[in-house]
């Protein structure tokens, strides 16, 4: 069945920044597609609520708190996945974020830290976990984003460390090929938790009318997008961009 192509089963996930939003639906999709999965966040309860949800899917997961931007804590990640499942397959680096700020209200501090949360921090786990996704023949998602490539005010730091990540995919697509394919993902406006507090109704309907496909996304447009980059379907797909925006390629932001 060519539906096979793009099941996990057996597959060992792990994903940061997975207690809300996209981290979440990330890894309960990957549950539902026959992966074990590794939930981590800062926030312990966020990700043991997730096990639970995983577990009604008839998945095996496992709930890790973890600060992305602490080495010891995502070897300690990775540590505890393998001692749980015996072997790295997916690596998911989706914790990350900036608030927007203009460009005089920032110090030099902040856009370090912003750098280090979202870039440095994958490149640390995926070099944690190196040696494993090579012995399984793995995969590395990273969570970019539309503010990454789309000029709008107020998105210097955050578009430019998002921007950085998605070349430090294809640098390390490159130099990981063929035994570890490595893509990332630019969402554009989701619907998550964070979002919502900037948006009333009337804001959310003219960002919906700014994208050409009318609506702002869900945090399962995003799911989906990874389940087919860590399935077999996108077996020879490395080094990749792949933008779920709803098609947008100017700001749909209202402010």
């Amino acid at each position: 069945m060519i539906t096979d192509n793009f099941r996990l089963d057996g597959k060992v996930a792990v994903v940061t920044g997975s207690g809300k939003g996209i981290g979440q639906a990330i890894g309960l999709a990957f549950s539902q597609a026959g992966a074990n999965v590794v939930f981590s966040a800062r926030t312990q309860k966020d990700c043991e609520a997730n096990v639970e949800e995983a577990k009604k899917l008839e998945g095996r997961a496992l709930a890790v708190c973890c600060d992305v931007t602490q080495d010891d804590q995502l070897q300690n990640l990775a540590d505890k996945t393998l001692d749980a499942f015996g072997k790295i397959d997916i690596i998911i680096n989706n914790a990350g974020g900036a608030w927007p700020s203009p460009i005089p209200g920032v110090k030099r501090q902040q856009f370090n830290e912003a750098f280090d949360f979202n870039v440095t921090s994958a490149f640390s786990f995926t070099k944690i976990c190196l040696p494993y996704l090579k012995q399984s023949q793995g995969c590395v998602i990273n969570i970019s984003s539309s503010a990454g490539r789309l000029v709008q005010p107020n998105f210097a730091v955050y578009g430019t460390v998002k921007s950085a990540l998605v070349f430090l995919t294809k640098l390390m697509a490159a130099e990981l090929a063929p035994d570890v394919r490595v893509n990332a993902i630019a969402p554009g406006s989701i619907l998550t938790d964070s979002l919502s507090l900037f948006l009333d109704q009337n804001m959310r309907d003219k960002m919906a009318n700014l994208t050409p496909m009318k609506r702002i996304g869900d945090v399962k447009d995003i799911a989906l997008a990874a389940v087919y980059l860590a399935s077999p379907a996108a077996g020879w797909v490395t080094g990749k961009l792949l933008e779920v925006d709803g098609g947008s390629e100017v700001t749909n932001m209202p402010f």
